[in-house]
């Protein structure tokens, strides 16, 4: 079960920012005890990989603090962090269990939650970038990643504490989702 948060989390954190959880984990796989990958995620603390992810993760953090190519960045990222979602809950203890069964299972319920957490993230930047002429736009992305690297730790270190946290997310998502329609019902609205 606490496997299972753990890869919940992993692939929320990449709805967020694909390349921070998989840094994690790939990280605390090669350098502590923490996170023991299987054999065929362990591509993932292969020195080349955490160089590539590392190079990916800082164009992502720069592209995502400015306004409109924050835009065009989540469009790409529609695939990616999905993607990425599916990789980190794939590489958990619980997907390990799960392909005994199933083996597709793990990538399914990665992909699913990361896609779900990036379009909510995708679709209330826009509304931040309007509502703020483009001045939100460093805040709210820096916010993101912080949420995105404390989801990652939190999963591995603390999983049900990271289920507190998912649910937070999902309902502050649910909030902002509804705030984006009403603005868009009284933009429409005549007069």
């Amino acid at each position: 079960m606490l496997a299972a948060l753990t890869g919940l989390g992993l692939s929320a954190a990449a709805g967020l920012n694909a390349y921070i959880p998989l840094l994690v984990i790939g990280l605390l796989d090669r350098h502590t005890d923490l996170v023991r990958l299987p054999a065929e995620s362990g591509w993932l603390a292969d020195g080349r990989v955490l160089a590539l992810l590392a190079v990916l993760l800082a164009a992502e953090i720069v592209l995502d603090k400015i306004p409109v190519v924050d835009t065009v960045n989540d469009v790409i990222q529609t695939a990616v962090r999905p993607a990425a979602g599916g990789a980190a809950f794939a590489a958990t203890e619980s997907a390990a269990r799960l392909e005994e069964q199933a083996p597709w299972l793990g990538w399914v319920a990665g992909i699913v939650v990361a896609l779900l957490f990036h379009l909510a993230k995708a679709s209330v930047r826009p509304v931040v970038n309007a509502g703020t002429l483009g001045a939100g736009a460093p805040a709210v992305s820096t916010a993101e990643d912080a949420i995105s690297l404390g989801m990652s730790l939190l999963a591995v270190l603390a999983p049900l504490v990271a289920l507190a946290g998912l649910v937070m997310l999902a309902y502050a998502a649910y909030r902002l989702l509804r705030l984006r329609r009403r603005l868009k019902r009284r933009r429409a609205a005549p007069g």
